[in-house]
């Protein structure tokens, strides 16, 4: 009994369900592929082989009793930043950690869906980095370019759906780290309202700028997986009204007014839109409007944004930092962070905390005019392996701007975006493009999203060869 690899999380949990496949086939097959390919694109930190086939065995088990749950039995990944009982949450540092006592929210919560936790997924120290890469272990490399990164922080998230080894894996995104990687890997990445899929034990993570998303091949499967992550812990401290995301697939989104932004936000170093990435956005847009929506050029009045960010951000490595077991070993970089996040801990980040509500107010006025948001997710293709990896921290800063200008005002605002892809660029390197909202506008954005999916397909264009499978990687 085999599964296709390129069945994604609905098919798959509806064959689950229908009895065409066991859990314990599944996981099998998601073990080999993972084995076959970590040697090449190295996407997980940990596999969790015997807790995952005892965990498939005993969703069979359900499944036979006629026990029907949204992911009965289907294995999924989850980055390397979440909390899984038994295995150590490394967060992409270097030393032995200790395993955990119990899962995070998001975690216990795909478990309640009856998923199978197949394994934890590399991320770059701390998820700081557009880049999955480090001494802990190794770099991560990209499907569709091995020679490329798939971005980060959730790379190794990104690379394992890519390529097929899960069909849908949480990723986290505090900058971009879901849309970025799903941007470069040609995946649909959701990072969703602030609160949306629990982050505790913390009730906010770095600040609150950090959400947990998903990736995914299809808008149905990312939003399949988010509505079973979905809901909080009764400490949260942001608690967003529920959404049903998998019921906006396939409803009309109306004809939306949507505004095309290709100008970065402002940051103190810059940033150019690279012309064939711009070029991919723009025939998005070409498209929205062939599908009868109004698209205009407009750029969100972001104003000094990246003066709330960088408070947030550092005094959130700060605390990281505070709690590593193993300071000596962090890189450089992220000491020096965590320094400045000392230093911006106190008044400067009650204001920028503060400035929030003011952001909210203005950049929310401008969905008065317009109801969606329409920016590339990075102003350049995946850079080269390696290419960040031994810079030091201004030269870092410098190249990510250069990179990814664009995603990390929607970390500031907690509101949703959705990568999709946007088609490749010389070389055959994957870009996207992310549809921006008001909060809580998953539901908005995703029916969109789906929309543009079902004229451009994206999802039956895998990368070649296909890691993993039986071809070697060439």
């Amino acid at each position: 009994m085999t599964h296709d690899r390129s069945a994604g999380l609905v098919e798959t949990a509806r064959a689950l369900a229908d009895g065409t496949i066991t859990s314990r086939a599944l996981v099998e097959e998601a073990l080999a592929r993972i084995e076959t390919s970590q040697a090449v694109l190295n996407a997980f930190r940990i596999v969790r082989t015997k807790a995952a086939l005892a965990e498939a065995e005993a969703a069979d088990a359900q499944l036979a009793a006629g026990v029907r749950k949204p992911l009965l039995g289907v294995p999924v990944a989850v980055k390397d930043d979440m909390d899984v009982a038994g295995e150590p949450t490394a967060f992409g540092c270097r030393g032995e950690f200790p395993a955990v006592a119990r899962d995070g929210e998001a975690v216990r919560r795909l478990r309640a869906a009856g998923a199978v936790i197949i394994g934890k997924t590399n991320t770059c120290e701390f998820g700081q980095w557009p880049f999955t890469e480090g001494p802990a272990f190794g770099a991560t490399r990209n499907p569709w370019s091995p020679e490329h990164t798939p971005g980060g922080s959730s790379g190794g998230s990104a690379a394992a759906v890519a390529a097929g080894l899960v069909p849908a894996a949480l990723g986290s995104d505090g900058a971009g780290s879901v849309r970025i990687p799903a941007s470069w890997t040609h995946l649909v990445g959701i990072k969703p309202q602030r609160g949306r899929i629990s982050t505790w034990p913390r009730g906010e993570s770095f600040q609150g700028i950090t959400v947990n998303g998903t990736l995914a091949r299809t808008v149905a499967d990312a939003a399949l997986l988010l509505d079973a992550a979905a809901g909080n812990h009764a400490l949260d401290p942001h608690r967003p009204p529920a959404v049903d995301a998998s019921a906006a697939i396939g409803r009309d989104p109306g004809r939306l007014r949507i505004a095309l932004a290709l100008k970065p936000p402002f940051t103190a170093l810059p940033a150019r839109l690279q012309p064939e990435v711009r070029a991919r956005t723009v025939e998005l847009a070409e498209k929205l409007s062939d599908l009868g929506h109004t698209v205009e050029e407009a750029d969100p009045p972001y104003g000094q944004i990246g003066l709330t960010f960088i408070p947030r951000a550092t005094a959130g490595i700060a605390e990281r930092v505070r709690e590593a077991p193993f300071p000596a070993l962090l890189d450089r970089r992220t000491r020096d962070a965590a320094r400045l996040g000392g230093l911006l801990g106190g008044v400067p980040l009650r204001v920028a905390r503060r400035a929030e509500a003011v952001l909210h107010r203005r950049i929310g006025g401008f969905f008065t005019s317009y109801d969606v948001v329409l920016a590339p997710t990075t102003a350049a293709p995946p850079p080269r392996i390696g290419a960040m990896l031994e810079l030091g921290g201004l030269a870092t800063d410098r190249a990510m701007i250069a990179a990814c200008p664009y995603a990390w005002p929607w970390n500031v605002l907690g509101w949703p975006g959705v990568n999709v892809p946007a088609g490749f660029v010389g070389g055959g390197l994957p870009v996207g493009a992310q549809l921006l909202g008001p909060a809580n506008s998953e539901p908005l954005l995703l029916s969109l999203a789906a929309q543009l999916e079902a004229e451009l397909r994206w999802h039956e264009v895998w990368p070649e060869p296909r890691v993993g499978a039986d071809s070697p990687v060439g």
